[in-house]
């Protein structure tokens, strides 16, 4: 099995959908994010803190690459990861991408349901959220366009939404 590459916007659903995923396929789970957390020792915020932008883009680039070379398993993104680097095309290459493609208002929905701290995203009304969200999508879309399957989702709120998707996405990859 190639290895399935789970993209999209922050809040999206990629880690929430990846795991039951790689459980009922039989492989193992990544999410980038904390595998780059795991190997630096340090939470992606303070990265960004204490080494700017750039060099997190380069490290997760490399660590993607190397992640990425693992057989069988399902992998979860940050929102950021395929609009950098041309990881896109490389991650075309490698396995099999898709895209979980989330209106504004579900994106608003998850970030409400999202237990995780999102720096980017504190203190904003819901006015500015929607406004952020827009313009963030407006840019990374264009690059979430690419992956091999696109996949509508609804709001990711309860377990029987989330396995009917799993079963969506095996599906898709099996065709």
């Amino acid at each position: 099995m190639r290895s399935i590459i789970l993209l999209g916007y922050m809040c999206s659903g990629k880690t929430t959908v990846g795991r039951p995923l790689a459980k009922a396929l039989g492989c193992r789970f990544y999410d980038l994010d904390w595998y780059i957390e795991e190997r630096f020792r340090k939470r992606i915020p303070q990265m960004f803190a204490e080494d700017g932008e750039d060099v997190f883009r380069r490290r997760e680039a490399n660590m993607l690459r190397e992640v990425a070379e693992f057989e069988d398993i399902v992998l979860s993104l940050g929102g950021g990861t395929p609009c950098h680097s041309g990881n896109m095309e490389y991650m075309n290459q490698v396995g099999t991408t898709i895209y979980l493609q989330a209106s504004i208002e579900t994106l608003q929905e998850h970030i409400r349901l999202s237990r995780g701290v999102r720096p980017l995203l504190e203190g904003k009304s819901e006015e500015e959220l929607k406004a952020f969200i827009e313009e963030q999508l407006k840019e990374r879309e264009p690059y979430y366009l690419q992956a091999q399957h696109v996949l509508p989702i609804d709001v990711l709120n309860e377990e029987e939404k989330v396995n009917r998707l799993v079963e969506k996405i095996k599906l898709t990859v099996n065709s």
